[in-house]
């Protein structure tokens, strides 16, 4: 009986031990998300972000090269198609009301892959597949437009936050139970969290292309244009990689709706346009105006 006793104590003082090093795994996760607060210097938001703007740029530039890798690498650069992205990132960029970042626009060799993303700091790339799929100037613009918006919004800087928050939640579960199968389920649970982060930003960045695109003097109604190229694809049962973490392509058309009605009531103005068809095919030069 005493040898049990022994035991037991030994164990509760485990468990108890466990506990508090859970707790203590747990509150410095806490303190660390919520005291990193920022204010984003574009939409003046306050942010949980650990990282400035310059490590932004540095962790894209670094990052950049192994993702066109990834998908063919870059275009060369005497297409005409490669030319045309370049020309339009940079006149969308051009109307950013204040602009910490370095953004390049990158046009990558993969046919096969529908896709278009961003990395921290500027760094932008549409894949071949979806931009030969795209047929006006303001579709292109709708697409770089949504993905400056993840730049501006410094969205991978609070993804990365989160992570570590539910990071933190994960390991306190782990070490708490003493049991992997509680770490891998709030993993899970984090991962959930994590998703729908990740659809509240397309959300978000869809917005953010809309007000860009405008400003740069493209129809807004192109965006529904890009949509629907999405909804097609959903259709087909061949939705592209970007539908994995995106909204249904139904879900941001009513929103891109709701979003016309408020900010044009009685129709866009005059002077926005579709803009001129986008070159397809290699070689050549941009075509000028």
């Amino acid at each position: 009986m005493t040898m049990y006793n022994n035991q037991l104590g030994q164990r509760s003082s485990g468990v108890g031990f466990r506990i508090l090093i859970a707790g203590f795994i747990l509150i410095s996760g806490f303190v660390t998300y919520f005291c990193s607060t920022q204010v984003n210097p574009v939409t003046h938001e306050t942010q949980h972000i650990s990282i400035t703007p310059q490590q932004e740029i540095q962790l894209g530039l670094q990052a950049a090269p192994e993702m066109a890798a990834q998908m063919g690498g870059e275009l060369p650069g005497g297409d005409r198609r490669e030319a045309e992205v370049r020309a339009m990132g940079q006149k969308l960029v051009s109307v950013l009301p204040e602009n910490p970042y370095s953004f390049q626009f990158h046009l990558l060799a993969d046919a096969g892959t529908v896709n278009a993303f961003a990395l921290p700091g500027g760094q932008v790339f549409i894949t071949e597949g979806l931009y030969d799929k795209l047929t006006t100037e303001g579709q292109l613009a709708g697409v770089l437009g949504h993905e400056i918006g993840h730049v501006i919004h410094r969205h991978a800087a609070e993804q990365m936050a989160h992570q570590d928050f539910y990071n933190a939640i994960v390991a306190a579960a782990g070490v708490a139970a003493n049991d992997q199968r509680a770490a891998a389920l709030a993993n899970y649970v984090a991962q959930l969290r994590g998703l729908k982060f990740s659809r509240g930003d397309e959300l978000q960045a869809d917005e953010w292309g809309l007000q860009v695109m405008t400003a740069a003097g493209y129809d807004p109604h192109q965006m529904l244009q890009v949509m629907a190229v999405l909804q097609q694809l959903e259709a087909s049962g061949t939705g592209p990689e970007m539908l994995s973490t995106h909204p249904l392509a139904q879900s941001r058309i009513d929103r891109i709706n709701d979003y016309l009605q408020q900010h044009f009531p009685r129709g866009v103005p005059a002077g926005l346009t579709p803009g001129g068809p986008l070159p397809q095919g290699g070689g050549g030069f941009l075509r000028g105006g």
